[in-house]
């Protein structure tokens, strides 16, 4: 299907169709302000503020979509363009999805060690990188014949130890619950992945791109920073100015009242307390904190 023919005036922007990836994005999008409704079972949805169109796509395929050029820009898990092995741009992490890739062996089992697995069976959705792993490990030159066999199972791959497929699996794991059901166990990490923003070397439409890029970027940014506002008087200026000294700096004006000053700073959120409890120590006062929806920093 050519939608590049079909659209030739919107820029295509792939989003996961559904899984773990899929409401975040969503959420991202509405952050940003791209408009669109999505009807039941269509797989692609118009904006109705900006000229693009939604393309919602499985998660590992979309790097063969942005990388092919399909589609300009696209939100997947940076472990799915590792095992395209496509050439994308790399623009943002998104900071959701958070996951590893990770070796698994039988709980019970007496395998600790992963150089224990070569020669052994390992059952993975991710044969590239697996292969590339167990190259390294095996000290081999990529293309070489493995003594590792390395074989391919689309889904429920942590079923595959207990039906007696495999001695070993590489899978993804979030919080490691199902693996631990299924009696297994993590012995190593070959990759740590997050959801990222992808686009493509020859974007249809590289100013629409450049805007939504910035916008996800505002919202990123937002979700970090919360505006700090306090009085202060002059006074304690300075050293308040090292609690607070913002992005590029703090914003400072000064009140009716002679000798005090309003500031405005931007305070990483996951410190925010802290910092209030410093402010208040060093002689500010009407502390005040505003969230963020939106920025451009």
């Amino acid at each position: 299907m050519e939608l590049v023919a079909h659209l030739p005036d919107k820029l295509l922007f792939a989003v996961p169709k559904k899984g773990r990836l899929y409401e975040r994005a969503i959420q991202l999008l509405e952050g940003a302000d791209i408009q669109f409704r999505r009807g039941n079972r269509l797989d692609i949805a118009i904006s109705t503020n900006m000229p693009v169109a939604l393309v919602f796509l499985p998660a590992a395929d979309i790097p063969r979509f942005v990388g092919e050029g399909r589609c300009s820009l696209g939100i997947t898990g940076i472990d799915q363009v590792a095992e395209s092995k496509m050439n994308v741009e790399d623009h943002l992490d998104l900071n959701f999805g958070k996951c590893a890739l990770q070796v698994q062996v039988p709980e019970k089992g007496d395998i600790d060690d992963v150089k224990q697995l070569i020669g052994k069976n390992i059952v993975t959705s991710f044969t590239s990188l697996t292969t590339e792993f167990f190259t390294k490990l095996e000290g081999k030159q990529p293309g070489e014949k493995l003594e590792t066999n390395i074989k391919y199972v689309g889904g429920s791959v942590e079923a595959a130890v207990a039906l007696g497929v495999a001695d070993a699996i590489v899978d993804l794991v979030e919080s490691g619950e199902t693996m631990r059901a299924a009696g297994l166990k993590p012995i190593e990490t070959v990759l740590t992945t997050s959801a990222h923003l992808i686009g493509s070397n020859t974007p249809t439409y590289p100013d629409v791109a450049k805007t939504i890029i910035n916008r996800i970027s505002g919202v990123l940014a937002a979700s970090k920073y919360v505006l700090c506002t306090y009085n202060a008087p002059r006074s304690a200026l300075d050293s308040l100015l090292k609690i607070t000294p913002g992005r590029q700096a703090a914003t400072v004006s000064p009140l009716e009242i002679e000798g005090w000053v309003a500031v405005s700073s931007m305070v990483e959120k996951k410190r925010v307390a802290e910092v209030m409890d410093s402010l208040t120590d060093a002689g500010a006062i009407d502390i005040l904190v505003f969230q963020l929806s939106n920025c451009r920093v």
